[in-house]
């Protein structure tokens, strides 16, 4: 298990980011003496030699797109290499352990996974039998492994360079970009978040020392901004201000991006000025609606009228605000969708939201908490395992309907990279149209190609949308 190539580490995608995935676990598998090679299957074909060679070969799933296309590749390895032992780990790999565990692996390991991953290749180098701590496997299912883990620098040696992927689009110029995490897992129960079935309330720092040694070997790389990806950035508000004034101190020029909740703006907003001079261009943040309604069905922890609150802390700190949105739920009406739309309009958000944010359904993997909610269940359908999710219908029909017009429009204007601000009034114009029951009229709309838009990662994609078309291509 030690030569070069024996473990193979996957990833399918990760945002259009340098895939921490399987950064992390390399090291740790580095660290405890092993040799393994890796593949990013949104960058790179599926190469047949490295899966021939490898015993062990691991994918990451940290997302529902991610998850869809390594399942697609696990059936393309079990035909060229059926000997090697297949695992999935991540976070939609728990969510989905009993389908993969029937369909697909060998073994599923969810939550901090890297230590039982090296402890899986382990045992199977040792030809030891017997459970492994964390580590499902048919008849024999485990919780996700929620401890406390000591942390390794991710390896990114063998993943292909930072020019491969998403890049920061600033002033009509493209910088290179790092990706990050200073916590995992989340403090909040929001029940439309993948995360809470997994985690149950609980997150985990990773030393300050270990993210800047990682940032510092990304800037060496190349980057000149990182993106923090951890599910909030202010879940340990403390730990994530020494670490971008540390970043700030070592690299002044180096500029960031991170996401927080609407709840966490508000309460940390003395800390937004600080963020500003210390490098912060734009965050994210999961508005979802502008409907107190929907807010409370999802248990989201806002109002509408918070996230004009935090709208105003951003703005005061010249930090840029990206909302994401779930545009579509059952109980979203025709109004509803229109007055996002007329928020973000008035609001002057329309470039600081990547569009195909207006075409995001409500996804229902196995094990999420709004599987308990009577008010989704009036709406549930069965479980649709070829998408990992729950088909669900709305009451309204019209709905539905404009879930797919809307769908279209933006496959189709992200095929032409088409002006965001030409797309979001085709999209309204699409909107009115079905809520009015007419044919929709051209756009008269002619934007300035050559205004000032806010700071934006190239790769406009979310971990809770469905995927397009498109997405499904990457693989094999």
């Amino acid at each position: 298990m030690r030569a070069p190539g024996d473990i193979l580490l996957i990833s399918c995608y990760e945002l259009g980011h340098q895939p921490l995935g399987i950064a992390s676990p390399l090291g740790f598998l580095e660290r405890a003496g092993y040799a393994p090679a890796a593949l990013d299957l949104a960058v790179e074909p599926l190469d047949q030699e490295k899966v021939v060679r490898a015993k062990i070969i691991g994918i990451s799933v940290p997302m529902h797109t991610a998850l869809r296309l390594g399942v697609q590749a696990a059936r393309r390895i079990r035909q060229w290499n059926p000997s090697a032992h297949l695992c999935f780990f991540g976070l939609y790999a728990s969510l989905n352990a009993d389908y993969l565990l029937e369909q697909v692996t060998d073994s599923v390991i969810g939550g901090e996974y890297e230590t039982p991953l090296v402890e899986l290749v382990e045992a199977l180098e040792e030809e030891r039998r017997g459970p492994v701590n964390g580590v499902s496997q048919r008849r024999k299912i485990q919780q996700p492994y929620l401890q406390h883990l000591v942390f390794s620098a991710p390896s990114r040696t063998s993943l292909p360079s930072l020019d491969c992927y998403a890049k920061l689009e600033e002033t009509g110029s493209r910088r290179l970009v790092g990706y990050v995490e200073a916590s995992r897992g989340c403090r909040h129960l929001c029940r439309h978040c993948p995360i809470p079935p997994v985690y149950g309330g609980r997150f985990f720092v990773v030393p300050k020392e270990i993210v800047l040694d990682d940032i510092g070997r990304l800037v060496s790389a190349g980057a000149t901004h990182i993106t923090f990806g951890d599910p909030d950035f202010l879940n340990g508000a403390n730990h994530s201000r020494r670490i971008v004034q540390a970043l700030h101190d070592a690299y002044p020029a180096v500029t960031f991006d991170f996401t927080a909740k609407i709840e966490h703006i508000l309460k940390h907003r003395q800390l937004f000025p600080e963020l500003g001079r210390c490098g912060a261009i734009f965050m994210v943040s999961a508005v979802e609606s502008f409907s107190d309604t929907v807010l409370a069905h999802l248990d989201k922890g806002h109002t509408r009228a918070d996230v004009f609150e935090a709208l105003a802390i951003a703005r005061d700190a010249k930090i840029a605000m990206r909302p994401s949105l779930v545009a579509f739920t059952p109980w979203t009406t025709i109004d509803d969708y229109l007055e996002v739309l007329d928020v973000v309009e008035r609001e002057g958000l329309i470039d600081q939201i990547d569009p195909v944010q207006y075409a995001i359904r409500l996804l229902v993997p196995p094990g999420s908490y709004l599987l308990e909610l009577p008010a989704m269940q009036a709406h549930l359908g069965p479980l649709n395992q070829a998408s990992f999710s729950y088909e669900w219908t709305h009451p309204d029909p019209r709905m539905d309907r404009l879930h797919t017009i809307v769908t279209q429009a933006v496959e189709a204007a992200i095929r032409k990279n088409e002006d965001a601000s030409l797309t979001f009034y085709r999209l309204k114009e699409l909107a009115t149209a079905v809520r009015d029951e007419r044919e929709p009229q051209p756009v008269q709309t002619s934007p300035d190609p050559d205004r000032a838009r806010p700071p934006r990662l190239t790769e406009p994609w979310f971990c809770c949308a469905e995927p397009m078309a498109g997405q499904m291509e990457q693989v094999v």
